[in-house]
């Protein structure tokens, strides 16, 4: 046997076993994986009475005073999945600078805060513009006007707010978060 046909030989069975392990073993493994954990595999949908509300993975709007908002989006008025994407300004953008500042008057009005109370993630969309969830200052800055319009006890709701506070995921990745569908759901239940 010549040294081409060996080499050419020991290539095949290369291919052979790889296409199994790569195209056959390691995908239906990630799909057994990912049937173990179906609440993240099948879209996260949060669900009330039998009816899917959202996604606890996409932000999406909130309009009124009576519910907790949402960080702002960067894909225009709403939460649309389609139009992904940050804005690509930059930190010295003069336009980007006035949105903020815009937006944090709004938010110190709102909530009637100084203006200097008012946390970064209120004003500032996430690199996505789809996040779902926010900081637990924004979620405490904005307990007692939530409260106050639902007529609900304030104490109640910052309890609330602690109740669905998440930290870090797997205690060092990423930052504590509030999911605002999450919460927002469970101030219906409030009602």
């Amino acid at each position: 046997m010549t040294a081409l046909l060996r080499q050419s030989l020991a290539g095949l069975r290369l291919l052979l076993i790889l296409t199994v392990a790569l195209g056959l073993a390691y995908p239906l493994v990630i799909y057994g994986v990912g049937r173990l954990v179906p609440d993240r595999a099948d879209g996260s949908m949060l669900t009330v009475d039998g009816e899917v509300v959202g996604s606890r993975l996409l932000g999406q709007s909130f309009d009124g005073d009576e519910w907790f908002l949402p960080r702002p989006s960067a894909a225009g008025d709403g939460y649309d999945p389609l139009a992904s994407g940050a804005s690509n300004l930059g930190p010295e953008n003069p336009d980007l600078l006035a949105t903020i500042e815009q937006r944090i008057a709004e938010v110190a009005e709102r909530e009637d805060v100084e203006a200097s109370d008012v946390p970064a993630d209120a004003v500032t969309a996430s690199a996505s513009g789809l996040d779902p969830d926010i900081s637990p200052e924004y979620a405490r800055l904005q307990a007692d006007r939530v409260a106050r319009e639902r007529g609900l006890d304030a104490a109640v709701v910052r309890e609330l707010v602690e109740d669905h506070f998440h930290g870090r995921d797997l205690g060092f990745l990423g930052a504590p978060h509030v999911n605002v569908l999450e919460l927002n759901t469970a101030l219906t239940v409030l009602d």
